[in-house]
């Protein structure tokens, strides 16, 4: 692994992120929603998956790199506009990642990696695949599910957390359980886990 390559792929995702004009308020400062996304996913997998492969790791970053360039009101708002959405966005993420990753100078291999990995192929059969699919239902856990639940009715939580529960290895399950949540964001996951057993 090339750490300085690595650094540097970080580096110009971030840069890509930093355009990003949808802003998230941390430390009372304004941050590039996507940016601070992406970091989030670093951290997380490195305490999740510290042995984590390059590629892996590199799929973690780029993951929802200039998401905000395709919105999600551009289609149909009902479940068929919302998976045609995800799966463009897939291959819109990987492409982004590919050639931020060709100019940083990586081989093929490893770009068509990433490229695999972004776009979640064979999950539940690829180790990397779950491991992905895990820090990204633990970054929505611990970021994003407590503003997440005061949005939404309990029936739409506990049908969310199901889906994402479902997603998830049981190395995810028990990392997820151990994360900090607030009384009713336990108590809807209890009610999710004790309906979906």
């Amino acid at each position: 692994m090339s750490i300085a390559k690595l650094a540097e792929a970080y580096k110009n995702i971030d840069k890509a992120n930093a355009e990003d004009p949808n802003k998230e308020k941390i430390n009372n400062v304004f941050v590039s929603k996507e940016l601070i996304y992406g970091q989030r996913m670093t951290d997380t997998i490195e305490d999740f998956e510290p042995n984590a492969s390059e590629a892996l790791k590199l799929a973690a970053r780029s993951q929802h790199i200039c998401r905000w360039e395709i919105p999600r009101k551009n289609y149909a708002m009902d479940r068929i506009g919302y998976l045609k959405w995800r799966e463009e966005l897939k291959k819109f993420h990987a492409l982004k990642a590919s050639e931020i990753l060709k100019e940083v100078g990586y081989d093929t291999e490893t770009i068509d990696r990433v490229s695999f990995l972004i776009q979640k192929k064979k999950l539940k059969k690829d180790n990397d695949t779950q491991t992905l699919e895990d820090v990204i239902c633990l970054v929505f856990l611990r970021f994003y599910y407590e503003s997440f639940l005061v949005k939404h009715t309990d029936q739409k939580v506990i049908d969310i957390l199901q889906k994402t529960w479902r997603k998830m290895s049981e190395k995810g399950h028990e990392s997820a359980l151990q994360l900090s949540y607030s009384e009713r964001a336990l108590d809807l996951i209890k009610q999710a886990l004790s309906k979906d057993s």
